[in-house]
């Protein structure tokens, strides 16, 4: 818990302060106590509670005191709440690797799948943009609630020469930048450190890959650009170990193809290729971050990492002002200390009076 206004925590000490004033007027009342010849009257006069019966009010209206001290100083709770202003990057690799399959059919039919069952079972409202990625990287789609654009898009998706994640996770934070306002272009140079400028900002990077860095800026470097950004960046890194024949249809094979343009390919060189994740890069850009690396090995575990992934970032630290609750309390505390007060102030026994019954005059 935090305090928009700590100073006014200051306020607390009137606590202290009054019950010193108390103790104070009790020895001196104690000192001018007047003696009497039979303690019996004064136990007649005074009501019969019993000691906790007067503690009790007092312990309450101070308890309302303090609620009020530190409803002064604005006290903020840090908890999670859903973001509806969250903005989902997805960056997918479409290298010439993504038509091995170790995965069948290939890795590139079960990514492009799986994104667009990711697209679909997304809540209406939530803001997803499309970065594709080889050798350079490229803005598809910005961040849109429409979800057929960014379906439409993924069809148009074709492989390409080289791998550039590095550059992907920078094209990504300008294209977030666009829309929210927080968080500045990658060519804005930040003075101050990733640490002092708070809580991280709702929109999210999710990166899609089955290999490695080949060009363009390090993945990690990038990295710190979106940690400076308090931008989250999700990996996932796609595929097995296993090598595979290389396999691409024909719509599949882009004009910068390894494997030229319009053909399908397949096997070569052995029959196989074995297209090694970098693990430990993609794990560091998530550390760096404050995001998670996922690792799945055939369709099923790609479609669950998906699945889940928005458990992971809809949900966002927030700094709520709970000053109301604090109010109340010391509302509740103080009205009932006089109410407590007042009925055991009354003397025990007493009847309740009734008003004389008329009389009639005289004589009539």
């Amino acid at each position: 818990m935090s305090f928009s206004w700590p100073w006014a925590l200051t306020a607390l000490l009137a606590v202290p302060l009054l019950l010193a004033i108390r103790w104070w007027l009790n020895r001196r009342r104690k000192r001018s106590a007047i003696t009497v010849s039979s303690v019996a009257l004064i136990k007649a006069a005074i009501p019969g509670r019993t000691s906790w019966r007067r503690r009790i009010p007092v312990f309450l209206f101070l308890a309302g005191l303090l609620s009020l001290g530190f409803a002064l100083a604005r006290p903020q709770a840090s908890i999670s709440v859903p973001s509806n202003s969250t903005s989902i990057l997805l960056a997918i690799d479409v290298s010439g690797s993504m038509c091995s399959t170790d995965v069948q059919p290939n890795r590139f039919t079960v990514a492009t799948d799986a994104a667009r069952k990711f697209i679909r079972e997304q809540e209406d409202g939530t803001r997803i943009g499309l970065v594709a990625f080889s050798g350079i990287a490229g803005l598809l789609v910005a961040p849109t609630t429409d979800k057929n654009s960014l379906l439409d898009a993924i069809d148009t998706l074709r492989t390409a020469r080289g791998t550039a994640i590095g550059q992907a996770i920078l094209t990504s934070i300008d294209a977030i930048a666009e829309s929210n306002p927080r968080v500045a272009k990658t060519g804005v140079d930040l003075s101050t450190s990733p640490g002092a400028l708070g809580d991280y900002e709702p929109d999210t990077i999710v990166v899609l890959t089955d290999g490695s860095n080949t060009t363009g800026v390090d993945p990690v470097t990038a990295a710190q650009q979106a940690a400076a950004r308090r931008v989250r960046v999700y990996t996932i890194g796609f595929g097995t170990t296993e090598p595979a024949p290389m396999v691409c249809t024909a719509d599949q094979i882009g004009g910068d193809s390894p494997f030229g343009a319009g053909q399908g390919w397949g096997g070569g060189r052995g029959g196989g290729r074995n297209q090694e994740i970098d693990e430990q890069a993609l794990t560091q850009v998530a550390d760096t971050t404050g995001g998670r690396y996922f690792r799945a090995e055939d369709a099923d575990q790609l479609v669950g990492v998906l699945t889940d992934l928005p458990r992971e970032f809809n949900l966002r630290k927030q700094d709520v002002e709970i000053t109301f609750w604090f109010v109340l309390a010391a509302s509740l505390f103080v009205v009932t200390a006089v109410g407590l007060s007042l009925w055991w102030q009354r003397a025990p026994g007493s009847p309740v009076r009734k008003p004389p019954p008329a009389t009639r005059p005289a004589g009539l």
